[in-house]
């Protein structure tokens, strides 16, 4: 049922940079390590949604309207850019000090999820990307679904995780250097 061929796939799509990735890369960089580990949570827990759209079929539905799509899409756009301003604004997420005021793991781990909810692009990428490694047995299809989203989310949730124990190392290195905080 799993095959190299998908881990390969799967790890290469979730590599890829995209707006999860720089997401928990920001709170890497302005928040810490802690912080961005919840963000790779919440990123990773608002795939869910995409995962069931595609194993029930909602997925097609949104595929096939443009309306749906675009709906979607808009309030994604409207979201990020929303995050963007917070993340800016004095004290955001990329705000790079020692003693920045901590932000609590949930509101985290939500601002995440809602990033991956408000991303139509994964239910259209689950659509596309399972199918071709599924065995053909609908008898076995909604478990091989499960199976497969399954390794998705552990392969998207350790690579957010090392993306963002990157940035907090770099963090860490400008805030123990007094040169480069100047």
């Amino acid at each position: 049922m799993i095959s190299l061929q998908f881990l390969l796939t799967a790890l290469v799509v979730v590599v890829i940079p995209g707006t999860g990735v720089l997401y928990c890369v920001a709170l890497g960089l302005g928040r810490g390590r802690r912080a961005s580990v919840w963000a790779a949570l919440g990123c990773t827990i608002g795939i869910v949604p995409h995962l069931a759209a595609a194993t029930v079929g909602l997925a097609a539905l949104l595929h096939a309207s443009a309306l749906a799509f675009q709906v979607v899409k808009l309030a994604g756009i409207a979201y990020l850019l929303w995050l963007a301003w917070q993340a800016l604004r004095t004290g955001g997420a990329l705000s790079v000090a020692p003693d920045a005021a901590p932000l609590s793991g949930p509101r985290i781990a939500l601002r995440g999820a809602l990033i991956n909810i408000l991303n139509p692009k994964l239910s259209v990428f689950f659509l596309a990307l399972l199918p071709p490694f599924l065995s053909g047995d609908p008898g076995t299809a909604t478990l091989e679904m499960a199976v497969l989203g399954g390794l998705f989310m552990a392969l998207t949730f350790a690579v957010f995780v090392l993306y963002g124990a990157l940035a907090a190392r770099a963090r860490d290195r400008v805030l123990q250097n007094p040169s480069a905080l100047r």
